[in-house]
Parts: structure tokens; sequence; C-alpha cells
């Protein structure tokens, strides 16, 4: 089974190193990523060291591009894409598009870029357009464009004079900004592309590309400078023509064959017009005529589908079209999520109900790799698999392979095997591969083995989860509350004495309905039964204390959540007012004492309790709850009063309780200064030499809403406030949950919304700023709400977002010191989504229901 998944955009292949002056330092280049983005003050220390590197020394130059490497981040990343990097000739590398807005309006973007892949090795051919310069020297000369009905600019002897003119202009331009950077570029003005007239009575003066003649590009190659050319044609006779800077592009690319074919333009990404969502990636083998069917598939987005598949179709496999923007393309090259648009040809996938028609030979092979697969067994395993019904789901190159074994008497099917490689993990096809077997199974359960941070694909496919030491049962769609307790009591007692199966590591073959009796049999019935009751009707929420600034987030939430529904909002000061803002029923503020809600627990009014009060108040609610006696009905305390107890669930599930949190009945949330304080400390707390510190600034929403000078506007006002300057709770909540000392002083400034921490780590280890950033990106590797950056994050472009960001990493000289920064919204992450993730893990229902993702 695949004990670990990463959803990533394959790359295809490109480049050899064989610039001789890079071969010392080209060992580094595995360990180190550089997103390369600049600010001001980052740019004139670049252009600097860029004049030093182009004077003479070949210690400067190894220097400089140290320099540049040192901080490009994910270790994986670049080993798996320099490696596939070396695999073809330099012109292969890629084609790049730039449109004319580009070169307006981003060319000192588009000049870092290009610059940070010449200092790598890589030779980009760059064929650029000039649209907005040709139409404003257009309309100065008195001309009108001249588009003709189907989109081709109608070109004069006139417009094509001051064509050329403009784009050996845009072309110098481009070439100038490149050669300040020390980056070696050639202007290519002709001779490359080779045309005859489209119709030179309709259209005059306009080309259709006929051949494309290498020799100039790759000359430039050779000569080690980036080729920079215009999409001016010529006839054989030498007559200019004008072509489309996009058909330009893809005419050179069919020639030169390259692992991408780039489109840069301002927007930066194709986008659903209907959702106004980005278009992540398409595969053109299985989704071509789907977005082609589509209504608000239309205009540019049809036109640039329609070309790259075109295109596509006369390129190996390999290759891929990407559409992003020019401050984004190292992100599109070198990282596994990518930029902007991807639109690659993709793999067919195949489903077989027999090994007739199986390439046992690929299959073995992929198996045998899998690392919870029991070495040796996999021939034997493939004998005994024709002895049962079963369906082997796979694409073209087995980078992918799932088998689901189908037993009558257990009525459900089990997922034996998934298992992926490293180029499949690259890619989307794993997600392919589950929607094909979802569509065929509305039922299934499968097991997986190995630690909880290598579950998290699973947990997000799965509807509910059982685990058991090491091992964690999955299922989803099963309705029969008794069967799936007979299939979690045979998982438990496989475990107590594991069978000798052909295949897994996990001791697991396909189960049966006869009953095991185990130990864990009432836990488990109660586990599902919570489930089960909560996804046939939405679960009745409580709400003590609404009228604060988190009550009121958290009923937006429940507002929008699938599976929730407010039964009562208890608030002293706004009793027997109308709620606002909650559109799934009427709902009026009422003000509960302890012996209201005794009763209401005895009668099952509520599935769960959310105790939104000031610390120190809620503890007569929670016993009368306790003293109904009717039922563990759930309890998420907002406040700090449980956060010490052990009888309670302190709920911050990245950091590992997430097993506890789907069991829990009683669970103390977080404060907002403690949890990102935790996720910005906890993956550094094995190598802290003494204790960190952390300074934290909030908003003043954080002081509540009883008048204090904490959040008094006036008093704000070009004011930071300290205050708890020592023993503040969040402190003792930090230290305590960490298992390390953390000093702690916050302050509330005069922005409503937000916290930002600065937090400063002694080290007792030396790192560098890219391993600590890529530490950050394994250990939270697949988490929804915590995002891991290289800039420093900042507490506006946080507000009001349901994630943690942390980054900045900025280490200093003796390696043994580290600062960073975290930025979380105090009254959602902080306070109001915590509370719902916690009460979706404990209920039973997806981790992020009813929170929005980015």
């Amino acid at each position: 089974m695949l004990s670990s998944h990463i959803s990533a955009r394959a790359i295809g292949s490109s480049i050899r190193y064989n610039t001789s002056r890079y071969i010392g330092t080209l060992g580094a280049l595995p360990a180190i990523r550089k997103r390369w983005k600049f600010t001001s003050t980052q740019k004139q220390q670049q252009q600097q060291s860029s004049r030093a590197y182009s004077r003479n020394s070949p210690k400067n130059e190894q220097k400089t591009l140290l320099k540049l490497l040192e901080n490009i981040g994910s270790r994986r990343e670049v080993e798996q894409y320099l490696r596939i990097f070396s695999e073809v000739d330099q012109q292969r590398f890629a084609v790049i598009k730039v449109g004319g807005g580009v070169l307006e309006n981003e060319l000192n973007d588009l000049v870092d870029s290009l610059t940070f892949l010449y200092r790598v090795g890589l030779y980009p051919i760059v064929v650029h357009g000039a649209g907005p310069q040709l139409n404003k020297k257009f309309k100065e000369a008195g001309i009108p464009p001249g588009y003709s009905v189907d989109g081709v600019r109608v070109t004069s002897a006139d417009m094509l004079r001051i064509a050329r003119n403009v784009f050996s202009d845009q072309n110098l331009k481009l070439v100038e900004a490149l050669e300040e950077l020390g980056t070696r570029a050639r202007p290519i003005h002709g001779g490359v592309f080779i045309a005859d007239y489209l119709d030179k009575e309709k259209y005059g003066y306009v080309g259709t590309i006929t051949d494309v003649r290498k020799n100039a590009v790759e000359a430039s190659i050779k000569m080690g400078a980036l080729p920079i050319l215009t999409c001016l044609a010529e006839t054989p006779s030498g007559q200019l023509l004008n072509v489309n800077a996009d058909t330009a592009a893809s005419e050179l690319a069919k020639a030169l064959k390259p692992l991408k074919t780039i489109y840069l333009n301002e927007e930066g990404q194709l986008t659903n017009s209907e959702t106004k969502r980005k278009i992540d990636m398409i595969n053109l083998d299985e989704e071509y005529d789907w977005y082609m069917a589509q209504p608000w598939v239309k205009f540019g987005t049809h036109l640039k589908i329609k070309e790259s598949k075109e295109l596509l179709d006369q390129l190996p496999e390999t290759s891929s079209v990407a559409i992003t923007s020019a401050n984004q393309l190292q992100k599109e090259l070198f990282t596994d999520s990518g930029a902007g648009t991807l639109i690659r040809r993709g793999y067919r996938l195949f489903k077989y109900d027999s090994l007739d028609n199986v390439n046992s030979e690929n299959l073995q092979s992929l198996l045998e790799k899998d690392p919870q697969t029991v070495s040796g067994y996999v021939t034997a395993y493939l004998s005994t698999l024709s002895q049962r019904p079963f369906k082997i789901y796979c694409d073209e190159p087995y980078d992918v392979a799932a088998i689901v074994t189908y037993d009558k008497s257990a009525g459900i099917p089990f997922l034996e095997k998934f298992s992926v490689t490293e180029k499949g993990s690259l890619n989307d096809v794993t997600d392919k591969v589950w929607e094909s077997i979802k569509k065929d199974n509305s039922q299934l359960f499968w097991v997986v083995n190995g630690e909880e941070k290598d579950k998290a694909w699973h947990f997000d496919k799965s509807q509910g989860s059982y685990t058991k030491g090491s091992q964690t049962l999955f299922w989803y769609g099963v309705e029969d509350i008794d069967k799936m307790v007979s299939i979690i009591n045979q998982f438990t007692a496989s475990q107590a004495t594991p069978e000798a199966t052909p295949l897994s590591k996990a001791g697991t073959r396909a189960y049966s309905t006869s009953a095991y009796q185990s130990r864990d049999a009432f836990s488990a019935y109660n586990i599902l039964r919570r489930q089960y009751s909560t996804t046939a009707s939405p679960a009745k929420v409580a709400l003590i204390g609404a009228r604060g600034y988190t009550g009121q987030n958290f009923i937006t939430l429940v507002n929008n959540h699938p599976h929730l529904s407010l039964s009562h909002v208890s608030s002293r000061e706004l009793e027997g007012k109308k709620l606002e803002g909650y559109t799934k029923s009427e709902i009026i503020y009422s003000n509960l004492n302890a012996e209201q809600i005794k009763e209401m627990q005895k009668n099952g009014e509520v599935d769960c309790w959310v105790m939104a009060l000031p610390n120190g108040i809620c503890a007569p609610f929670v016993q009368a709850v306790d003293d109904a006696k009717a039922g563990k009905s759930l309890i998420v305390d907002l406040s700090a009063d449980y956060r010490f107890t052990n009888e309670w669930t302190y709920g911050l599930p990245e950091l590992g309780n997430r097993e506890a949190l789907r069991t829990a009945t009683r669970i103390s949330n977080p404060g907002c200064y403690a949890t990102g304080s935790q996720l910005a400390i906890a993956p550094l707390v094995p190598y802290v030499s003494s204790p960190p510190t952390v300074f934290g600034v909030s908003g003043y929403s954080g002081a509540g809403t009883k008048p204090s000078p904490k959040n008094d506007v006036n008093y704000l006002k070009d004011n930071l406030i300290p205050y708890s300057l020592t023993n503040h709770i969040h402190e003792r909540e930090i230290s305590h949950h960490l298992g390390t000392t953390v000093n702690f002083t916050p302050h509330v400034a005069s922005f409503f919304q937000g916290i930002a921490l600065t937090i400063n780590i002694p080290l007792n280890k030396t790192f560098k700023s890219s391993e600590i950033k890529e530490l950050y990106e394994q250990q939270y590797k697949g988490e929804k709400l915590i995002k891991v950056v290289g800039d420093v994050p900042v507490v506006k472009d946080n507000a009001q977002k349901h994630f943690v960001k942390i980054g900045g990493f900025g280490v200093d000289a003796t390696g043994k010191r580290v600062v960073m920064i975290a930025t979380i919204d105090n009254l959602l992450k902080g306070a109001a989504t915590q509370a719902l993730q916690n009460i979706n893990l404990a209920l039973g229902y997806d981790e992020t229901a009813g929170i929005p993702l980015e």
C-alpha cells in the first residue's frame, strides 16, 4: 500500500550541462533550490554580484553561482528535476514565448527568471511578441490595428515597416537587460522562420511558417548565449512577413522538440470562467473532449487548449505546455506544485479483471518496489490473485497500479495494493486512478502501515478510519454499521495474530464477515455509531457564549458547513434577539443556565457543545453535561480552562494527535498565540539549545469585546502595547505542550484581526536556511491549513484566512540561530476554524469540511 502521497506536477525531461565553468559547482545543485524573487535592495546586490561574476576569476564565478543557489529549497524537488534536466540536449530545454505585455510591464521579473536559468546552465530559447507596443505605434501613426474577422492582424507595407522597428527595439531592450545582469544573450531578428504569404490579397504581409532553420539558435547556445528571437519571418527570397508570436513559438517547438513550451503572459494561467479558479493541469488524453464540450471554454481558452493539443501531438510524450507568468517561471519549472496551468498529453488508464492482458513484468516490477511489499513474494501473490475476483487499475507505463479484490462473503471490496513509482508520485495519475476506483466501487476499505504523517492522502480519500498500533484501517461508503464493526474486529484480530500473507507487511488479506471477538468491539461500535448517526442528519451544535468575535466567526462557519446546524446560541447580553447572519433556520438567542443544559443533554437535544466563554467560567456548564449521564456528547472548550488537563484532548491535529481527536468527547481548543507558536517551533524542538523567544503582536480583536485600553482604537493609534510581560497563559501553554521552555511576550497593535509572531530559536546544530525550510515542508507536507513559504509572511495577507503561514527562516552567520515569522488569524485558525477542525475530526467528518480552502 502506498505509504505517502505527493500531489504534484510532472515536468518531463530537459538539458545536459556542458558549460565547463559550472563543473566545479554542479555537485552542490542537487541539494539546493532558489525561488528568485528580488526586492529592490536584493536586485541591487544581485547586479553588483553579476558584474563581479562577469569580470574574471573562476573563484568569483563559483561564489556567485553558489550564492544564487544556496537558498533554492527542497532537496527532493531539485534532485528530481535536475536529474531530469541532465537527459537531453541544451536546445531542447524550453521554448519560451514572451508576450509584448510582459516586456512592457514585467521586464525585471522576466530578466530575473531568465538569468536564474542561465546561471544554473539552462538555455531557454525566447520568442517574443510586441502586441501592445505595435498598437501604440500604429495609433501614433494614425493606422487602425486592422484585424480581420478571423482575428488575424492585416499587415500593410507601412505597418510592416513599423513592426520591424518595434520588434527590433523590444528585442534589444530584452537583450540589454539580460546583459546588464551578466547573462549573455544574442539577438536574432531573422533567418529562423521561413514563411509564405498566408493570403496576400486578404491579409497583406502576413506569413504562414513553412520551415524553421535552427542554425542560428544552436550557434547561440553553443557560444553560451540565450537566443532571443523576434516573431518576424521571411520568404525564401528575403521578404519580411508578420507572424503570430504564439504560432512562431509553436513551430519552433515542433522543430526542436523541447521539454517545455512555455507561454508567459500577464495573467499567468488559464482560468475557469465559471468558478473563477485557475486550471491547474489539463491531461489531454483523458480530458480534451470534456474541455472542448464545456460552454465556458471559449475564445482564448478554447484556442490555447486546441493549439496545445495540436502541438503536443507532434512532440514526445514527455513534452508539455505551460502557461504562467514571468515571476512564477522558477516555481513552474522547479517545484512539484507548479505555478500556472500545465497542459500535457498524459497517460491512458486501464482496468483488467484478468491477468491475461496485464503486462506482468511491469506490474511485478512495480509491486516489488513498493516499501510495504515483502521481498520475494510478488510472484506467489500474483499466482494466488488469479484464484479470486479482482480488478487491476493502472496507467499505461505502470507508474501507478491498484488491486481491488472482491470477497462475496464480505460484500465490500478490499483495496489490497496501491503502488506508485517516484515518477508516478510527481503527477496526478494517483488521483486519476483513485477516481476510477471510486467510480466502480461505491464502498471500499483498505489498510495502510506506517506513521501518521505518511497517511495524509488516505485520510483525505476516506470517510472513516480506525488505527491500531502502526496500522490504520480506512473506508468509505459503508452504510451498514454492523458490517463495518465486523471488519474492524477482523482488523484488530489480524494484528493480534497476523497471518503470513505472501505480499503485504501489514498482515492483511481479503476479509470475510465471520465475526472475530475483540476487546475493541465496543469502542469500534461507538466510533461508528457516532460517525454514521452524524452523517445521516446534521449534527446539532449548541454555542455557549455567542456574543464575542470568535462566536460570530464560528456561527458563520457552521452556516456554511454541510453536516452541522446550530440548535442553540446562548448569550446573556443578547437574550431574546434574533441571530443575524445564520440562514439554515431561525435562531433566537437564549441565556442558558447549568440546569437547562443538563435537561437538554438528557433529552439528546445537542450533539456538540461549544464553550466560547472567558477563562474560568465554563466549568459549571461542563459539569452539567457530565451530570446528565445521557451519553457522551462532544464538548469543545475555547477557553484555557482544560488545556493542561490530561482527561481532555488538546486539539492541535497537525502536531500528531489526530487519532486521539477522532475518538475524543472532550476537546480543549488551543489558544491563538499558542497555535501559531507551537506550529512554528515544533519541527525544530529536537535541535533547540536554549529557550526560544516569541515576540507576538495581535490585532485588538484578541482583547475581546469588553472595553479596555487594549481594544480602544484611539489609544492604540500610533501605538504598540506590550502586556503580560512574563508568565502569560499562552507562554505556559506553549511550553507545556511542546515539552520545552519558551519565552513569550504579547503585544496588541492598532489593526483589528490577525497575529504576527517573530520567533528566535537557538540551535544545537548548524543549519542552512534552505535546510530548515525543507524540514518544515516535510513536517507539514499535506497539511491543508499550514503554508510554508520562503518569504516573510505579513499579517494583512493572512487576515480572514484559515491557515497558518510560516516563513522567513533567517539563519545567522553561525548557522545556529534561526529567526522565522508565523502569521495566523486569531479569530479563525487561532479559534473558530481550529474548533471546527476538531469537531470535524471528533464527529467523523472530513477534517476541513466547512472550512474555505485556498
